[in-house]
């Protein structure tokens, strides 16, 4: 008996680069729920600018599917493998998934960021990313939410109200500098 799609985890699945895309629409033809996070970037040509969509993980995206029947997933054409540890898939946490769904939803700027390490934790308390947390930085006079999916080391960086933000931990004060004295 099989597990209802919104039961199974979230698993990273690493892509060949550039083919993000394709692979998600292969895995969707399949029938597996797939979230591949993506933003708009600028880009320049000699006679314009356009925006164009990529992947905020670039060589990842993210799928539902029993690690017992994963065969469906490798072979599908662009998938390298599901990330884990050797050859057993560890699954995204739930709470990773959901933070990139609201930055997503929210289509607030955002772009791919360096992987930081644990620590320096806020939680945003208004605005469309109400609950989620990360780590703030500020960034050319621009307050900026980073969250990380901890499995794949890498990370997503949001333009946000700094107000928005409050300490998740209790020993914030001595590892984030807010800007303004009323936070």
């Amino acid at each position: 008996m099989s597990l209802p799609d919104a039961l199974l985890p979230w698993f990273a699945l690493e892509i060949r680069a550039r083919h993000e895309r394709f692979v998600a629409s292969a895995l969707c033809c399949k029938g597996f729920e797939v979230f591949l996070p993506l933003y708009v970037s600028k880009r320049r040509w000699s006679d314009r600018i356009k925006e164009i969509e990529l992947p905020l993980l670039p060589g990842y995206l993210f799928c539902r599917f029993d690690p017992q029947n994963r065969l469906p997933i490798l072979v599908t054409q662009g998938v390298r493998q599901v990330v884990g540890t050797g050859k057993t898939p560890v699954p995204v946490e739930e709470s990773e998934i959901a933070a990139l769904q609201s930055i997503v939803v929210s289509r607030l700027q955002a772009r791919p960021w360096p992987f930081l390490q644990v620590g320096q934790r806020v939680r945003i308390e208004q605005g469309p990313l109400s609950g989620v947390e990360g780590i703030l930085l500020d960034s050319k006079k621009r307050d900026r939410l980073v969250v990380s999916v901890t499995l794949l080391q890498r990370s997503v960086a949001v333009e946000i109200d700094g107000d928005w933000a409050v300490p998740a931990g209790a020993d914030w004060r001595g590892s984030l500098q807010f800007r303004g004295a009323g936070r």
